[in-house]
């Protein structure tokens, strides 16, 4: 016998599931994803774990959305910064400042992609990670090479050890960030700028 499809009616609130994933991604980011179960994050919900299936079939598709979504978003911003065609240094500024910015607004999410990804991407389902990494590395090197390139760059950075240390330096933020702190994302990206930009030594 086919199943029938749910009608229009019958579709979980937008809003409930978005506040589903965010408490999954809190779950997650804090036991890790291996070590959650379903009930543990019905109840962070104040539901019956049964419940829960009626806005997720699974455990793994609510760690999917949470992941796609992030990058998904990450993306649009990133590809509206290379749409504006800058120059090399304004390029990493933007990146930076939109990275802050996704950690402000996915924070869990970030930190849930630091832990898991590197366990996934051999995942059928997770594919996109591997996809989204090497999309990620063409980015940030290739913009690096073009900033030495035209002289915007010291001439005598090892370029891949640069990226790393600014990815590094970016993303690890997750982990003690805080929405509606004392600092905007974008005043956080300002520092970090300054700092990796120019230094933090005063100039004779």
């Amino acid at each position: 016998m086919p199943i029938s499809k749910k009608t229009t009616t019958d579709r979980p609130a937008p809003d409930r599931r978005g506040e589903l994933l965010a408490t999954a991604a809190e779950v997650f980011a804090e036991q890790g994803y291996s070590a959650t179960t379903v009930r543990r994050i019905a109840d962070e919900a104040g539901m019956l774990a049964g419940s829960l299936y009626y806005h997720f079939d699974s455990k793994e598709s609510m760690l999917d959305e949470i992941l796609s979504t992030f990058l998904d978003e990450l993306w649009e911003g990133y590809d509206a910064v290379v749409a504006a065609r800058l120059g090399p240094r304004a390029t990493i500024e933007a990146l930076v400042t939109e990275s802050f910015r996704e950690i402000d607004r996915h924070r869990a999410a970030v930190a849930v992609y630091q832990k898991e990804a590197r366990h996934l991407v051999d995942h059928p389902r997770f594919g996109y990670l591997a996809e989204s990494q090497e999309k990620f590395e063409r980015l940030w090197l290739g913009t690096l090479q073009r900033g030495t390139a035209e002289g915007a760059f010291r001439p005598d950075l090892d370029i891949r050890l640069t990226y790393r240390f600014l990815r590094d330096t970016v993303w690890v933020a997750a982990s003690w960030y805080r929405p509606h702190g004392a600092h905007s994302p974008e005043e956080i990206a300002r520092q970090y700028l300054s700092m990796v930009l120019d230094g933090i030594a005063v100039r004779d």
